[in-house]
Formats: structure tokens, sequence, C-alpha cells
């Protein structure tokens, strides 16, 4: 019998993993706003990546729904929406996960995981987290375009969920500290504003060093406070956590010798954050950057460069501006 899914927030995230599993012969349930079902019941859904993978899976093969209680019978639930929505989704989740659903938070940020299981006392929650970028392309298309893998904090349930990704390619790693996961991840994750503020995608983006400065500066202020925290990073790319802030400030030339994987991507891959502030959505700065400066404050460490960032996501969200130089981001977060 095939694992039953439930893809709770099924937007670019959602709909790419829920593809993903269906390829490898998982019975897949969308819980998605109208306007997702009406996309995906017009032109179906296809996933693809950077590596070549392309599949697509008709209409009529989907299970597409906008109501929680289609959920109720699933094996397990895969919550994908935005850190904003946990709370709302946890609730409407309360009356509807089967006692032995395991659920899964696949989100940015920190403590999701957390929210869910004080929300759904007595299930199973566990942490996990995506290290890929993955885009809407429109009429159901879904594009992974940079490398990595999902992570999800290894519990001793839902051993076979790892095989269900394997058809796609999609790697997938079990993990026994997820904290330190989700804080190495978040590390890189701070290119996200930077990459929305910029209007470039990824690989033009982090090819200049001046935006390269940009990271490296957030990343000094959340490594001080990690380390002040006490919590320990692992290392997610090829390059310790350590090292990525001076890694970043090379010359460019002398940078893409050495970090040739960081830039295995699409030429066209983009952060969310981006497609967030193209498409009018309140974007995830508070739980990115925020995190931060929240850690940062806890601990007694500076986190100006965050905070300076924040302001301008913020300002983006409501219109400002989304195309700054890197000498101009840099100077303004210096």
């Amino acid at each position: 019998m095939s694992l039953k899914v439930g893809i709770v927030g099924a937007g670019s995230i959602g709909c790419y993993v829920g593809g993903a599993l269906i390829l490898g012969g998982a019975e897949v349930h969308f819980l998605a706003r109208p306007r997702m079902v009406d996309e995906l019941a017009e032109h179906g859904l296809t996933i693809s990546d950077f590596r070549g993978l392309r599949h697509h899976i008709a209409a009529t093969s989907l299970n597409l729904h906008t109501e929680a209680a289609a959920l109720a019978a699933m094996d397990c639930l895969i919550v994908t929406v935005k850190s904003a929505d946990t709370d709302t989704v946890a609730a409407q989740l309360a009356d509807v996960v089967a006692p032995q659903a395991a659920v899964v938070s696949l989100q940015n940020g920190i403590d999701n995981a957390e929210r869910l299981c004080a929300a759904l006392p007595g299930r199973r929650v566990l942490a996990g987290m995506i290290a890929f970028n993955v885009l809407h392309r429109g009429q159901g298309c879904f594009h992974a375009g940079t490398d990595g893998a999902i992570m999800v904090e290894q519990r001793g349930v839902l051993s076979q969920l790892g095989d269900y990704f394997s058809a796609s390619g999609t790697p997938f790693e079990w993990q026994r500290d997820m904290r330190a996961v989700q804080w190495s991840k978040l590390l890189l994750n701070l290119n996200n504003p930077i990459n929305a503020l910029s209007g470039l995608p990824l690989k033009e983006e982090l090819s200049q060093r001046a935006y390269r400065r940009c990271l490296a500066l957030l990343q000094r202020e959340a490594l001080m406070a990690i380390r002040a925290a006490g919590i320990p990073l692992l290392r997610l790319t090829a390059v310790p956590p350590a090292w990525l802030p001076r890694l970043l400030v090379l010359p460019d030339g002398v940078f893409r010798r050495l970090a040739q994987p960081m830039l295995a991507m699409d030429p066209l891959a983009r952060s969310s954050m981006w497609e967030d502030l193209q498409r009018g959505r309140r974007t995830e700065i508070d739980w990115l950057n925020g995190e931060v400066i929240r850690l940062a404050d806890q601990q007694g460490t500076p986190a100006e460069a965050n905070r300076r960032l924040v302001a301008l996501v913020k300002a983006a969200e409501q219109g400002g501006r989304r195309d700054y130089r890197g000498e101009e981001l840099l100077a303004l977060l210096s």
C-alpha cells in the first residue's frame, strides 16, 4: 500500500515536493488556495530541475482540495505554508490529523515545528528543511533551480519516506539535530532578501562581490549570535559555515574558482522572497533575518545590518525599491 501524503500549503515548495512524491508512487493530496487549485486543475502539475528532470502529471490524476477536512485519512502531512500562516494552519488541522499520522514541517525559519507541536498535542511532529530553491513558472510548472537535499528529523517514524523521493532524484537525508540544520540553512537563506532586493537571478547576484559582501555582513552577525548561544552548526555546502563570510568577500575570479558548487544552479533561479515581492505577498523576512535579530538581542550581540535589511524589505513589501545595485545595498547595510 502506497504512502498517503497530504501537502498542506501547495505553493512552490509544496507542489514540487508533492510532484516528486507522486513520481515515487505515493498517493498525494494537495491542500491549496482556490487560485492554485484552479491553475493545477487547468494545466496539471509539472516539476523540473536544473539537472534535467521534467515530469508532468495530468490534472485528472491530481487530488486537489481547498478544505483541511479532506486530509483526515493521511499517513503523513507535510506543511509547506509560509511561517506567518503556521498558527492558522495548525488550528485548521487540530481536528483533522489522524492519531497515527506524522506531521513534517518543511518551512523556513526555526520554530515552526515547535509551534505545530504545541497546537497538535499527541501528534508526531517532525522538523524538516528543504535546501534547494523552487520557482513557480506559471501554468502548473515548478522548477528546482539549485542543488540541495530535503532533510527531516530522525525520530523512528516514516522510515520509507526517503524512498519515495528517489524516483525524481531528489536528495533526502534523515538528521538527528535539526536545530543545527535549521540554523546552518538560515545562514545560507540570509541571501534571500539580498537577491529579492537586487532584482537579479541568484547566479548573477552571487557572482558580484558587492552583493556577496552584503551577505557576509549578515552572516558575521548571525555567526556571532549563534556562537554566543552555543548552537552547533553543520556543513551544508563544501565550505564550513564559519568560513563562509571569508569566502564571500574574495574577488570575483577567485570566488568563482573556489566556490563552483555554490554557483551550480539554473541561470534563471531566484529566491522565494523575490517571488513573494513580485506577487505582492508578505515575505518571510521576520523568520529569516528576524530570527538573527531575536537571537542577537537575547545574546547581547550586534545585528544592525540585519535590522537595516529587514527595514528595506518591509519597504519593498509596500512598493519600495527592488533593484538595488550591490554597492548601494552595501552602503545602506554597512
